[in-house]
């Protein structure tokens, strides 16, 4: 993200805008940055493990699924992803034999998916990487728990300040 300029009218508060503008732009950069390198980190514990026919984002979405049975909307409703990406890395994962899915009784239009047990295994891959990963944050006195509690309140505030933006827009 490159940097911006924002000019502010000449008022007392101007210079904390300044910073928080700064900060804020800041946030959201390294937020990309950061979901990029999650991926890249789930790739290569993958390639490590010589699992080839699934992506990262599958990987991902395997792990948020977990033990549940869920529509693609319900995932999107979640936040966790958009459009027609989920539905592709769904079907996807069902032709790879991770995922079952099924339509609803109730409307036929949508269909229900659960992990099969190779969609397990991988989710099974994926907390073993994260808990290991938490474990050496931990051990190797990384950030604090303290810390990573107060970073999530944060990011949770920004989260429902951005839903706010779009369901309030008008």
């Amino acid at each position: 993200m490159t940097e911006h300029r924002v000019s502010f009218q000449q008022d007392v508060g101007a210079p904390v805008r300044r910073q928080t503008l700064a900060r804020y732009l800041d946030s959201v950069a390294l937020l990309e940055r950061m979901h990029r390198l999650l991926l890249d980190v789930i790739k290569d514990e993958f390639e490590r493990l010589g699992i080839v026919n699934i992506n990262p984002v599958q990987a991902l979405l395997l792990f948020n699924i977990g033990d549940h049975e869920v529509t693609a909307s319900e995932l999107k409703s979640r936040g966790y992803y958009q459009g027609s990406n989920v539905s592709y890395n769904l079907k996807k994962l069902v032709e790879l034999g991770y995922m079952h899915h099924q339509r609803c009784a109730i409307d036929r239009r949508s269909v229900r998916v659960r992990l099969t047990p190779k969609g397990q295994a991988i989710r099974s891959r994926v907390a073993d990487l994260f808990a290991r990963q938490a474990e050496q944050l931990d051990d190797g006195g990384i950030i604090a728990f303290a810390t990573l509690d107060e970073t999530v309140r944060a990011l949770r505030r920004l989260e429902r300040f951005w839903g706010d933006q779009i369901r309030y827009i008008y």
